[in-house]
């Protein structure tokens, strides 16, 4: 699995397409293969997976049952938006304006890491998502990760 690191701040120009940073870009994988951008299921961002990743994911989806209608609305709605899409030479990208629009995304963006792809966000509403204090950031940590013992999880 990939593991992306940093948080970035950038602009989308008038024709919606991003300069990734430098930084970033150096993490980014096989650029030749492509990403897949779509809508994030509990923000208003857009995640941008590798092909690679994208893949992993994929092949899950295909693994529901294709006869259950609560997974094809699930496959449905989980893709709505879905693009496939190329780094150009400059090192840009472009977004298509159903995703931007759903994103709220205005000028100023943040792209940041979350493991294994990049979210897309307005910088306002970047903002307001991790705006959180101290101790809510705390007691979050410890009803996510304070059930994991020994070796089941370690962070060293």
């Amino acid at each position: 699995m990939i593991g992306f690191i940093g948080t970035y701040e950038c602009k989308i120009d008038a024709k919606g397409r991003v300069s990734i940073p430098s930084a970033l870009k150096k993490q980014l994988p096989n650029l030749e293969a492509g990403f897949v951008v779509k809508r994030s299921i509990f923000e208003k961002c857009i995640e941008l997976y590798p092909m690679q990743e994208w893949e992993k994911i994929a092949a899950k989806l295909g693994q529901l049952n294709q006869f259950t209608k609560k997974n094809q609305q699930f496959a449905r709605m989980y893709q709505a938006g879905m693009k496939v899409i190329e780094i150009d030479d400059a090192g840009r990208f472009l977004l298509a304006k159903d995703l931007i629009e759903y994103s709220q995304i205005s000028k100023d963006i943040v792209l940041t890491a979350n493991l294994n792809h990049i979210e897309i966000w307005d910088k306002n509403l970047y903002e307001q998502a991790i705006a959180m204090t101290d101790e809510d950031f705390s007691d979050l940590a410890e009803q996510v990760m304070g059930d994991f013992n020994g070796d089941e999880f370690r962070i060293s």
